[in-house]
C-alpha cells in the first residue's frame, strides 16, 4: 500500500479501516498514520515469482550471507526484519552487499516473516532468491591419483532429510573435503532447510549428482581411487559384506585418493553400491548395544568418519598437535 503524504489542498483518499484509524488517532490529538501507517506499508508484499514458483525463500544470517558472498544465486529482494535492534556486524553487511548489487530490501514485522518461512527459524533474515541446483558430476573436474594421495570426495547415496544432508554438508565443508556427489534418485533437492541446516556451507560449496551411482565408483576405482563404504557396526549378516573387508575407521590409513561413500538414513548402501566398494568402514560403539541401536545418524557419522580421515592429512591441527607433542 503506498505511503501517501499530505500536500497542500490535497485530500486523504482513505477508506475502511485506515479511515477508522485516522479519525480515532485525530481525536487522541496523534499524527494522521504516523508509524502504523508505517508498519503496514512495509507489510504489504508485492507478489513476486516466489508464488509462481521460479523462486524460492533462503532464511538465516549465514546462509543469506554467504549466497550473497558467493553470488550464485540470483537474488530478488532482501527481507530483514523490521524493529530488529540495531543493523550491525553481518546484518550491515548483508544491507551493503545488497546496496553494491542493487537488490531491493524491504523491512516487514516479524509476524510476517514467520508466516513467509511457515515458522522456521529465521533470525529475521529472509531472501528470495533463485534455486541452487546440483552440477552432474562430469563437471567436477578430473582429479588424477598421481596429482595428491589424500583427495576425499564424499558420495551420498539417497539421502533424504534435508536436515541430516545439511549437516553432513556442514561438515564436510569444515574439514576439506573436496568434493561432494549426490545420487538424484531418492535423494534430497538442495532445499532452503538444506542450507540452513548447513549453516550456509551449501551456499559455498561445490555439490554434483549422477543418475548411476554404481558406475561412477567403478569408473573412479579403474582410475586408482579406493571406494570407502560405511555400514554399522560389523555383524556377519551385513548382506553382501562377506568378501568385503570390514575396518574401524580410527584403524583406516589414508594413503590414496578415496571416495567415502555414505548411504541412506534408513537402509543404508544399496546392494549395488556396497558391492562396487573396496572397503567398509565402521565406527566401533563404546558398550554393548541393544538392538535398533548398533547405527548411528548419518550427520553424525558422517562428521566421525570425516575427522578420522581428515586428520590424517598433512597440516591438519591434529596432525600440528601431534608432532608438537612427540
Amino acid at each position: 500500500m503506498p505511503l501517501l503524504s499530505a500536500l497542500g489542498g490535497a485530500t486523504w483518499r482513505l477508506s475502511g479501516h485506515l479511515a477508522r484509524h485516522f479519525s480515532q488517532t485525530a481525536r487522541r490529538g496523534e499524527r494522521p498514520g504516523g508509524e502504523e501507517l508505517s508498519r503496514l506499508r512495509l507489510d504489504d508484499l508485492a507478489p513476486t515469482a516466489l508464488s509462481a514458483g521460479r523462486l524460492e525463500l533462503l532464511f538465516g544470517l549465514s546462509p543469506c550471507l554467504l549466497a550473497l558472498r558467493a553470488a550464485r544465486r540470483r537474488v530478488a529482494r532482501l527481507l530483514l526484519q523490521a524493529g530488529k535492534s540495531g543493523v550491525q556486524g553481518e546484518r550491515a553487511e548483508l544491507l551493503r552487499a545488497a546496496e553494491v548489487r542493487g537488490i531491493p530490501v524491504l523491512r516487514p514485522r516479524r509476524q510476517k516473516l514467520d508466516a513467509l518461512c511457515r515458522h522456521q527459524v529465521h533470525q529475521g533474515v529472509c531472501m528470495e532468491v533463485s534455486p541452487l541446483r546440483p552440477r552432474p558430476w562430469t563437471e567436477a573436474g578430473e582429479a588424477k591419483p598421481g596429482d595428491d594421495p589424500q583427495q576425499l570426495w564424499l558420495i551420498l547415496e539417497g539421502l533424504q532429510d534435508p536436515r541430516n544432508l545439511g549437516a553432513v554438508l556442514r561438515s564436510a565443508y569444515f574439514l576439506g573435503v573436496d568434493k561432494v556427489i549426490t545420487s538424484r534418485r531418492n535423494s534430497c533437492l538442495l532445499t532452503p532447510v538444506v542450507s540452513k541446516a548447513s549453516a550456509g556451507a551449501m551456499e559455498v560449496m561445490d555439490v554434483f549428482f549422477t543418475d548411476h551411482l554404481a558406475g561412477l565408483l567403478q569408473a573412479k576405482t579403474q582410475q586408482g581411487w579406493l571406494v570407502a563404504g560405511t555400514v554399522g557396526c560389523p555383524r556377519p549378516e551385513i548382506p553382501g559384506s562377506s568378501e568385503i573387508p570390514i575396518t574401524s575407521c580410527l584403524e583406516f590409513l589414508w594413503d590414496q585418493p578415496t571416495l567415502l561413500v555414505l548411504g541412506n538414513e534408513g537402509s543404508g548402501l544399496s546392494p549395488e553400491v556396497q558391492a562396487s566398494c573396496q572397503l567398509l568402514l565402521s565406527i566401533l560403539p563404546g558398550r554393548q548395544l541393544p538392538p535398533g541401536l548398533e547405527s548411528l545418524n548419518v550427520s553424525v557419522a558422517a562428521g566421525i568418519l570425516l575427522h578420522s580421515i581428515c586428520s590424517q592429512r598433512k597440516g591438519f591441527p591434529e596432525e600440528k598437535k601431534r608432532g608438537q607433542h612427540l
